[in-house]
């Protein structure tokens, strides 16, 4: 029997999300979109424009398509309850209900919860809902913050002191939010990123992946909704020591349990960003949902297609026994337009040329009579996939650098001095 599935989203993320779904022949793809990307649709049978987060017509949708389940791509709609409306019409998800999703969607919920239950990892930090009260604290805190609006972001929205702004522009920015703001300590190491299925009670974690969201090579300019990241065949990084891994997975397990003490079992994608500092791994954030790009780095590794996945996170069924990884590294590239992030040119006409041995991914692209244009955030992701990070990282780079167009891309992700640089930064701060 086939099983029909729905898939709410339109971004790379979600085009590597249709591709694990809809392989093998056991399921039957639905799509609904923000957007039509061309990767989803060539893979769905049933196709819905309409904004992600109206969950009354993602519902209507289900409904008219037949669908047995739901995945939910991007965090969006899970704030605004796309789960909820959907288990309510009898149909199950893969993904975690409002409340849960606060996890993600509300800063000050995450660390009030962390701190509460006693949660491993939580930086010092302090929620303000007032101008005047963050700016006083802001003045008068010794060292470097970090400024977080509570809400939603897309990934773009922190800003760090001593990084992106200076002590008055921190002041200003906590001002421009209302003063809704949680404010963190600055945290100093290496980021990386473990991203784990999760059923309410079993969590299976995934490879750690590294990502890059500074927009130029170097890790220099804006920060992005991602430039691009990677994987190694073993599954780890080498700054983060079996110690810090057990540790950071130890934290997204109490995280969870934590959910359900307070009545809001957790069931779905739990990404976990981290840093690895000279005393171990902190919670940078948690996200409700795969990561983009990191999610393009694990899936098409996976040795089950996802729609199994789904499955057993639905029933209550997941072990790490039926989930598994192959050993070989992967280096996502995302191109994206001139101008990305604070100015993208949009509507600029791009050719892929041969991608070669890497996955093409479309992402935020518009394809008219068979040619694509640009619009305006990340274009096209591509994944190299090999048994060496050199190979991965060479496969990713030439299909990366075959798109002609005004466009551009990060060379350094993937690259051996990158990580070379990143182990060292390391070794240094402990």
């Amino acid at each position: 029997m086939v099983m029909k599935i729905l898939l709410v989203g339109s971004g790379g993320r979600e085009h590597a999300m249709a591709e694990s779904l809809a392989g093998g022949g056991e399921t039957s793809l639905s799509a609904f979109m923000g957007r039509r990307n061309p990767g989803i649709a060539r893979l769905a049978t049933g196709i819905r424009i309409g904004k992600e987060t109206e969950v009354g017509k993602i519902r209507d949708f289900a409904v008219e398509e037949g669908v047995d389940c739901a995945v939910i791509g991007p965090e969006a709609p899970l704030e605004a309850g796309a789960v909820d409306r959907l288990e309510e019409a009898g149909i199950p998800c893969a993904g975690p209900t409002r409340a849960a999703a606060r996890l993600e969607t509300d800063k000050a919920f995450c660390r009030d919860m962390m701190a509460a239950h006693g949660i491993d990892g939580c930086p010092r930090y302090r929620v303000f809902h007032d101008p005047a009260e963050a700016s006083a604290f802001i003045e008068s805190y010794e060292g470097d913050l970090v400024v977080k609006p509570i809400g939603l972001t897309g990934g773009k929205g922190v800003r760090v002191m001593g990084e992106h702004v200076d002590r008055p522009g921190a002041v200003a920015y906590a001002r421009s939010l209302g003063g809704h703001v949680v404010l963190e300590e600055r945290l100093v190491g290496e980021e990386f990123t473990l991203q784990a299925f999760v059923d309410g009670s079993h969590l299976v974690p995934a490879p750690l992946v590294q990502d890059h969201k500074r927009a130029f090579e170097g890790d220099t300019g804006p920060n992005t909704g991602g430039m691009g990241s990677y994987s190694l065949p073993d599954h780890r990084l080498p700054f983060v020591s079996e110690a810090d891994y057990r540790r950071a997975l130890g934290i997204m397990e109490e995280a969870v349990r934590a959910l359900a003490r307070e009545g809001f079992p957790y069931r779905g994608i739990l990404y976990g960003q981290f840093m690895n500092t000279r005393d171990g791994p902190r919670v940078v954030e948690f996200n409700a949902r795969f990561g983009d790009p990191e999610a393009m780095n694990v899936l098409p590794i996976m040795t089950a297609g996802l729609g199994e996945v789904v499955c057993r996170i639905i029933d209550g069924t997941l072990s790490a026994s039926k989930v598994g990884f192959r050993p070989v590294a992967t280096v996502c590239k995302y191109v994206v337009p001139e101008g990305y992030p604070e100015a993208p040119r949009s509507a600029e006409p791009i050719a892929v040329g041969d991608a070669g041995r890497a996955r093409l991914y479309y992402a935020n692209v518009e394809e008219t009579n068979g040619s694509l244009a640009t619009l305006t955030s990340r274009t096209l992701a591509f994944v190299g996939i090999a048994g060496t990070l050199e190979e991965a990282e060479r496969a990713a780079e030439a299909a990366a650098t075959s798109v002609k167009g005004r466009v551009y891309h990060r060379r350094d992700i993937g690259t051996r001095e990158l990580l070379a640089r990143r182990s060292a930064h390391m070794e240094a701060l402990r």
